[in-house]
C-alpha cells in the first residue's frame, strides 16, 4: 500500500513537472531556430561589418534585428512609384520563366491573401458537416464567394480549408453552401490551438472540463432522437393526470374520514356491532 502511494506521489509530481518544462523547451526551441534562420541575413553584410568582426563575438539575434531593418527599407521602397515600377518589373521577369512563374505567382497571390488587411481569408471560423452526416469539422473560411462552383450548383458556395490536427499546415479544401456553413464566435487563434492540441484546448473552457467526460444525463441516445415530440408531450399530459388523480383520491379518503367520525354517535345506535360506519371510497384509477 505505500509503496503504491509513494508511487502514485512521484507520478504526480513528474507529471507537474513535465507540464512546467514541455512550453519553455518547445518555446525555447522555436525562438532559438527562428535567430539562427534570421541570422543567415548576417551573409549579406561584408566580412569587416559583421559582429565577430565588429564585436569579437557572435551576437545572437543580430540577424533578426537586421531583418527587421531589411523589411521596413523594403516597405518604404515599394511605398513610391519607382519602388513599385521595380516590383513590376521583377514580377514580369519571373513570370516569363516556365518553372519559376508557378512557384512566385503561387507564393506571391498566397501571401497577398493572407496578409492583407482587406481580404476575407482566414477571418471566419466555420463548422461545417463534414465528412459524413452529423459529424462536424472545424474549418477557415479561404473564399466567400466561389462564382463557377456556383454556377454548376445553382447555389452560393464558400470555399473553407479544414487544416488536419496536430499539423495544422496541411489539409484540404471543400466548397459548401453559404447557407450551411456555420460561423463561430470564436477567433481564428482559438480554433488553431484547439486544433493544434487535439481539442484538448477548448475556446472557453478549461482543459479539464473539456477532457472529463459527459454525464450519462447529457449523452443523447438514438432511441432518444427517435422518439418524436408528440409521443414525448402525450407522456408528460399523463403524468401530470396521474398526480392529479392520486392526488384527488386521497383527498376524498381524507373527507370521508372526517365525515365518519362526526356521525359515529348517531351510526353507534342502528349498528349491530355498535362500531362506527365504515365509509367506502372508490379507487380512482389513473390514466
Amino acid at each position: 500500500m505505500k509503496a503504491q502511494v509513494l508511487k502514485r506521489i512521484i507520478r504526480r509530481y513528474l507529471m507537474a513537472g513535465l507540464l512546467v518544462w514541455i512550453p519553455i523547451l518547445a518555446t525555447v526551441l522555436v525562438v532559438r531556430f527562428m535567430l539562427q534562420l534570421m541570422d543567415k541575413t548576417l551573409l549579406l553584410l561584408p566580412p569587416s561589418l559583421r559582429p565577430p568582426a565588429l564585436f569579437g563575438m557572435h551576437i545572437p539575434g543580430f540577424g533578426a534585428l537586421l531583418a527587421v531593418v531589411l523589411l521596413l527599407l523594403t516597405g518604404v521602397l515599394v511605398s513610391n512609384m519607382i519602388g513599385r515600377t521595380l516590383v513590376e518589373f521583377w514580377d514580369d521577369l519571373l513570370n516569363r520563366i516556365p518553372f519559376v512563374r508557378g512557384i512566385y505567382g503561387g507564393v506571391k497571390n498566397f501571401s497577398t491573401t493572407i496578409l492583407s488587411s482587406s481580404g476575407n481569408s482566414f477571418k471566419k471560423v466555420l463548422l461545417i458537416e463534414y465528412p459524413g452526416k452529423g459529424v462536424w469539422s472545424i474549418g477557415f473560411q479561404t473564399a466567400a464567394e466561389v462564382p463557377l462552383v456556383a454556377q454548376y450548383t445553382g447555389e452560393p458556395q464558400v470555399c473553407v480549408f479544414i487544416p488536419t490536427t496536430p499539423n495544422p499546415t496541411a489539409g484540404f479544401i471543400v466548397m459548401v453552401p453559404q447557407s450551411r456553413a456555420i460561423t463561430l464566435p470564436i477567433s481564428v487563434d482559438e480554433a488553431m490551438k484547439m486544433i493544434v492540441t487535439l481539442g484538448v484546448v477548448m475556446p472557453g473552457v478549461s482543459s479539464d472540463r473539456a477532457a472529463s467526460p459527459l454525464p450519462a444525463a447529457a449523452i443523447i441516445t438514438p432511441a432518444s432522437l427517435a422518439q418524436p415530440a408528440d409521443a414525448s408531450a402525450a407522456a408528460t399530459v399523463a403524468a401530470v393526470a396521474a398526480g392529479a388523480a392520486v392526488a384527488a383520491s386521497m383527498a376524498a379518503s381524507a373527507a370521508a374520514g372526517a365525515s365518519a367520525a362526526d356521525t359515529a354517535p348517531a351510526a353507534a345506535g342502528g349498528n349491530p356491532g355498535g362500531g362506527p360506519a365504515t365509509a367506502v371510497v372508490p379507487a380512482v384509477r389513473a390514466p
